[in-house]
């Protein structure tokens, strides 16, 4: 067991009923104790349960080290290589257990010498591995934010908080533990982080921890794109993806991530299109209508695609093939920033491509079986939005779906008449 104990002015006012709680979250905690372990949930849940709002899951920190939780429970998966943890499986319901860590600094001194680069850091101060285990106090000041560094003690019915986060969820404010630039720089997708805990939350970030951002914002060309894919996903995918957008741009951070996305916005209306798929896509969840990246990837990176194939047509490559090289092109430069999984960057092209069919009207009755073809007709709507000058071709498509199949032939172009030639009469 940890030397930790608690003092009075650690207790807070917050209080949270058990039934608040997963009954599995607290079954792996209860277990935890039982053999002689600390365990308390911590993090988001806890921040979720005292705000009011429904946890979309229970975090367990522990000082167990991962093959002793494993041990524990027979319905557990250990997780990751070089800092593992442990989900302990329910059903669909996974309780996510981690072992205190401990910050760089206070662990160098207790770590042998051959596991020295687990503390590597680049030149720029980032660390490249946060990997040993730790006290719970030294967990505590490893955390990211206040307001996630929040621990509940489900026997003693106590929140133990050493940060000052149950003040920070009051004045409803987003601040980093530490000195802001020495932690930005340890782990930069915590501005990232900070950004969109701010549009979740609707919070506020303290002026201390969002000073650094916008002078910070190269070193996420530090961090790998597969991490970088990850956290997309939590920006743009949990219904608040229009003020993700608006915060990004508003610390500078949006060019360091799409820094082709961010150059179209000069030339083109990249930035009405991007809102439009944004506010489209955080409506559909909001309404629980399925949701995919390859669409708000497809609308970030429309016109560079667009000024990619131009370029390649003007130096005298045919259509298809301008289309098939600007798309990998445009692919491959967004890759060195944030992964895009094959999954989506296919369906991705078919609705650029779909973007040169949509106005063949003649072929509409090929084009709407198309898998891909509501989403390439939703994206068509979004392009006007946008300002883009279609001929009203939206509208046309629109009418088109709703018309049976004798209107449907009516709306058809009619065919233009070839004019003929006046035969020249011989001279006799």
């Amino acid at each position: 067991m940890s030397h930790f104990y608690m003092n009075v002015d650690n207790r807070t006012e917050a209080s949270i009923a058990s039934e608040q709680i997963s009954i599995n979250a607290l079954k792996v905690i209860r277990r935890l104790t039982e053999h002689g372990y600390e365990a308390y949930l911590v993090g988001g849940g806890v921040r979720d349960i005292i705000l009011g709002r429904k946890p979309k899951d229970f975090d367990v920190a522990t000082n167990a080290h991962p093959d002793e939780v494993h041990e524990l429970f027979r319905n557990s998966r250990l997780i990751g290589r070089r800092f593992k943890i442990v989900h302990v499986h329910f059903g669909g319901d996974i309780v996510e257990v981690a072992t205190f860590r401990a910050a760089r600094d206070d662990a160098k001194e207790d770590i042998d010498t051959e596991d020295e680069d687990q503390l590597n850091q680049t030149e720029s101060g980032m660390l490249l591995a946060d990997n040993v285990y730790g006290e719970f106090e030294e967990d505590v000041f490893r955390r990211d934010f206040t307001i996630n560094a929040l621990y509940y003690d489900p026997e003693k019915e106590e929140v133990i908080d050493l940060v000052d986060g149950e003040k920070d969820l009051k004045s409803q404010t987003i601040t980093l533990i530490g000195e802001p630039e020495n932690r930005y720089r340890e782990d930069p997708v915590r501005m990232i982080r900070a950004i969109r805990f701010k549009a979740m939350l609707g919070f506020s970030i303290n002026e201390a921890s969002a000073e650094p951002m916008r002078e910070l914002g190269y070193l996420l060309q530090d961090i790998s794109p597969a991490r970088l894919f990850e956290e997309f996903l939590k920006l743009f995918m949990s219904g608040y993806a229009a003020a993700v957008f608006e915060e990004l741009l508003r610390y500078e951070l949006f060019g360091w991530v799409f820094p082709d996305s961010r150059r179209a916005m000069d030339y083109a209306p990249a930035e009405k299109l991007i809102r439009a798929a944004l506010d489209s896509t955080d409506r559909r969840i909001a309404e629980d209508l399925p949701v995919t990246p390859a669409f708000i990837y497809a609308a970030f990176l429309w016109y560079p695609f667009v000024e990619e194939k131009k370029r390649l047509e003007e130096e005298g490559v045919s259509h298809v093939e301008a289309s098939n090289e600007a798309a990998a092109n445009i692919l491959a430069k967004q890759q060195l920033f944030t992964s895009i999984p094959r999954r989506f960057s296919g369906p991705m092209r078919d609705i650029w491509y779909l973007q040169y069919r949509l106005p063949n009207r003649n072929k509409a009755q090929s084009l709407v079986r198309h898998k891909r073809f509501r989403a390439a007709y939703d994206f068509l709507l979004l392009r006007e939005q946008a300002g883009e000058k279609l001929d009203n071709l939206g509208e046309w498509w629109t009418e088109y779906q709703d018309a049976n199949e004798t209107e449907r032939q009516t709306m058809k172009p009619k065919p233009k008449r070839r004019r003929r030639r006046r035969r020249r009469e011989r001279p006799t």
